[in-house]
């Protein structure tokens, strides 16, 4: 059986790093696709998915270090869903995709080895409100 997930986007913020108890590094952020298409009437429609991202130890520290709001990354890894209960003891659920490979996209500027991702003006939507952690509702 096979469980993949590949997906090519730009994040949403800058990630957030954590630490276990145990003392592993893992980094979570948002990362928005956009399909785009013409309507019968030829209308240009879009349709922006967030997928929530979550690296672990070396790869979470690289992420960390290189990513920022806007970067876009290439995505690869296994989806999981956990189980949670609210404050007030309501089952949640919350879809990842654990990310085992990440290839920064941007273009590097000219000159310089580092990976830009800071220099672009575009704006990205914001994802859903309350998306994103345990104790929140997540959109289904």
């Amino acid at each position: 059986m096979i469980n993949k997930a590949i997906i090519v986007g730009n994040l949403g913020a800058d990630p957030e790093i954590r630490y276990t108890q145990s003392g592993s590094q893992v980094a979570t952020f948002n990362v928005a696709t956009t399909e785009r298409w013409k309507d019968k009437e030829g209308q240009q429609q879009e349709s922006t998915e967030w997928h929530r991202i979550v690296a672990w130890q070396r790869l979470a520290e690289i992420c960390g270090e290189y990513l920022h709001k806007g970067s876009r990354v290439y995505i690869e890894g296994k989806i999981q869903t956990r189980k949670w209960q609210d404050q007030n003891g309501n089952d949640r659920y919350t879809t990842e995709i654990i990310a085992r490979e990440m290839k920064m996209l941007d273009r590097r500027e000219s000159g310089s080895d580092s990976y830009g991702g800071g220099g672009s003006q575009q704006n990205y939507p914001e994802p859903s409100p309350g998306y994103g952690g345990v104790g929140e509702d997540v959109p289904f």
